[in-house]
């Protein structure tokens, strides 16, 4: 079976096959239609060993990311990964978790066997020696969660995201409002914990409230993490938080939790926030900041095939991304 054969049952030119199928170059709709389902008809498959010996693309993109435990990083790579799907790209997962010898290995080796097209980097900031690598060899390059000199990226304001969600409780009328933050490993990368303290701080400081040391703890992002932070704020009687702002939903479905164990009601007791608009924040009540992270996924996939197929028009160095609050029943006006 030959790509002319398709063409000739498609009535269209081979060139037209060829990118109808490969997805490079532009076709359209109607044409792309008589030629997938000539294709189909026929049995044809595009050879991948002899589409990148003939283009010098291997139409797979590497994503590289920290974690795969936490629910932010799955969502955003299920995003990037339809959107490759439907793109005609595979896509090889880089797993950074461990100590620094993976990522040295995924930087220094294996992208630069020309394995991957391109490579999206998740909330990873990446250091200019790794960015020259990649750009040497001619590996188009977009990072998702903060910038990185040299590198489109897309990335929410976490300032702004965090004084939104404190507004929220300062609107409700909470004067007691404690903070569960990031620690300090949390903090490597585009300083996510310390952007949000910020954002927390600048909110209680334009509504003359005190931030008080002992109504913040540190955690790791995690339920487990929130739980222990949320016992050591909600356990002291004297002046407890009437409100508390976690910086992911997951530490405040844990902060939910931890007051469940106390015999705390939220919101009627403690009102609680999150960031994220995690897949069981319904469930749980939670109100949050929706941050969209299988949109951010797709979306840099739309930037990344922006470079591999280029087209007239130059994109901005970063793209800002949206966030929008979520309000659930897990806050409410405080009761004293």
């Amino acid at each position: 079976m030959s790509i002319a054969e398709v063409a000739r049952l498609a009535g269209v030119s081979t060139a037209t096959v060829s990118r109808a199928l490969s997805g490079r170059g532009h076709v359209s709709a109607k044409a792309r239609e008589k030629v997938l389902e000539a294709a189909s008809e026929l049995g044809y498959v595009v050879s991948q060993a002899a589409s990148s010996l003939a283009s010098g693309r291997t139409r797979n993109v590497g994503i590289v990311l920290p974690f795969l435990n936490r629910w932010y990083f799955t969502t955003v790579l299920e995003g990037a990964q339809q959107r490759l799907m439907r793109a005609g790209y595979d896509v090889t997962l880089y797993n950074l978790a461990g100590d620094g010898d993976e990522r040295r290995e995924v930087f220094e080796h294996f992208l630069l066997r020309q394995r991957v097209d391109a490579v999206i980097a998740v909330s990873l900031e990446l250091t200019e020696p790794e960015v020259t690598r990649l750009h040497a060899i001619g590996k188009p390059l977009v990072g998702v969660g903060g910038p990185i000199p040299g590198v489109h990226t897309l990335a929410i304001d976490d300032v702004a995201v965090a004084r939104l969600a404190t507004e929220h409780l300062v609107g409700l009328g909470h004067t007691r409002i404690g903070l569960i933050g990031g620690d300090h490993e949390s903090d490597a990368d585009f300083h996510l914990p310390t952007k949000r303290r910020q954002g927390f701080e600048a909110a209680m400081n334009d509504a003359e409230l005190p931030i008080v040391a002992t109504r913040i703890a540190d955690a790791d992002f995690t339920i487990e993490g929130g739980y222990r932070a949320a016992k050591q704020l909600l356990g002291p009687l004297r002046e407890r938080p009437t409100a508390i702002f976690a910086a992911s939903d997951e530490m405040a479905f844990g902060a939910m939790l931890a007051a469940r164990d106390l015999g705390l009601q939220v919101p009627n007791d403690i009102s609680i926030i999150g960031v994220d608009d995690h897949d069981q924040s319904e469930f749980f009540g939670l109100t949050t900041v929706a941050q969209f992270p299988r949109e951010q996924g797709a979306a840099a996939v739309d930037v990344l095939m922006a470079q591999l197929e280029p087209r007239d028009a130059e994109m901005p160095a970063d793209t800002p991304l949206p966030f929008e609050l979520r309000v659930r029943s897990s806050t409410s006006r405080p009761r004293d």
